[in-house]
């Protein structure tokens, strides 16, 4: 699987996302970086929306009856057509510097092991909003030229991309991909792992905007401090008395979640090292593999992929941001590694 570089026909890309959708100029670059959400009211003729992106975050289950607000990808891949076309819609106005916009190529990242019907999905909901015609750019491949890696050169380069939805490890060499499998559940997954853990240990419901938040502070927090374990504040409603409350947790307890969180993507590649033919092998052994992706940050998973491969392990530069810098180095044909 491989990518033209030099598709200088194409004026805007889109990094869709499960947890952001981001809109890339080819001269001004991101230009939209907002989350994937939807709120929509029911309506005489269907859903009406209300909100999206950063307005319907903030709406994110506070809603009453009548609104809820929608994701419209789930692990990565698109569930939703219907709210993902409202959210380009939203999008398209506020990017629509040039009266062409419409007409103009656009790409998108997409997972790089999408089924047909998913890449179909995408295709229609972009279509319906008035983004056509299309080019899909796998996202790993995406993310390795964001982070500056030679992946043109005929050697291995070995990645993992650890998004919100989907975690994929690819080894790629020759401007294309040569091994890859993914995991159908990324960071959203261990928020859900917080919720469940504070559910059944504490008796404490808490939303996802909370084990986001908890899951962000094991990135700055240490699990220990002078030899005492260090604390994270947890606020939520007690399943005891049913009133608002909050708990200091160990940070140490919640970075056990967030290993068993991590056993998962060291599995996937050791799966992926196993099917690698030797000599890719070889350059990945002298290489090491690169963390991208905005889960990337979470000390754990480059700790455990260290510990059971015995590779190097390199986080990218403002990890998150890596698919949308490579859909614009590939924007503007430059000259890829």
């Amino acid at each position: 699987m491989s990518v033209n570089f030099a598709n200088s026909r194409a004026e805007f890309a889109i990094d869709f996302g499960t947890a952001n959708l981001r809109v890339i100029h080819r001269d001004d670059g991101v230009i939209f970086d907002e989350p994937s959400l939807c709120c929509l009211a029911d309506g005489e003729w269907g859903p009406a929306l209300v909100a999206a992106g950063l307005p319907a975050s903030e709406m994110s289950e506070r809603t009453p009856s009548g609104l809820r607000v929608r994701r419209p990808l789930k692990r990565g891949v698109l569930q939703d057509i219907g709210s993902a076309t409202q959210l380009l819609r939203y999008a398209v106005p506020k990017v629509r510097r040039r009266p062409l916009f419409g007409t103009q190529r656009v790409i998108i990242g997409l997972p790089a092991d999408a089924t047909q019907a998913e890449r179909r999905a995408m295709l229609t909901a972009a279509h319906d909003a008035g983004l056509n015609p299309l080019d899909l750019v796998p996202e790993p491949l995406a993310a390795a030229i964001g982070a500056g890696l030679a992946v043109r050169e005929p050697r291995a380069t070995m990645l993992v991309e650890c998004g919100a939805g989907t975690t994929e490890v690819a080894v790629l060499s020759l401007g294309g991909i040569c091994q890859t499998r993914a995991l159908r559940g990324g960071g959203d997954e261990l928020d859900r792992a917080i919720i469940d853990h504070l559910h059944f240990h504490h008796k404490l419901l808490v939303g996802r905007r909370s084990a986001e938040r908890i899951k962000r502070a094991l990135e700055t927090v240490p699990a220990s401090a002078n030899g005492k374990c260090s604390l994270i504040e947890v606020k939520g409603r007690s399943l005891v008395s049913g009133l608002p409350t909050s708990l200091w947790i160990p940070s140490a307890e919640i970075a056990g979640v967030a290993e068993k969180h991590a056993q998962h993507i060291v599995d996937l590649v050791r799966e992926v090292l196993g099917a690698t033919t030797p000599e890719l092998s070889d350059d990945i052994h002298t290489h090491g593999i690169f963390l991208t992706g905005g889960g990337a940050a979470l000390p754990a998973i480059r700790a455990m992929i260290e510990a059971q491969t015995g590779l190097g392990v390199t986080l990218a530069d403002t990890p998150d941001q890596c698919v949308a810098r490579g859909l614009l180095q590939i924007l503007r044909g430059e000259q890829i590694n």
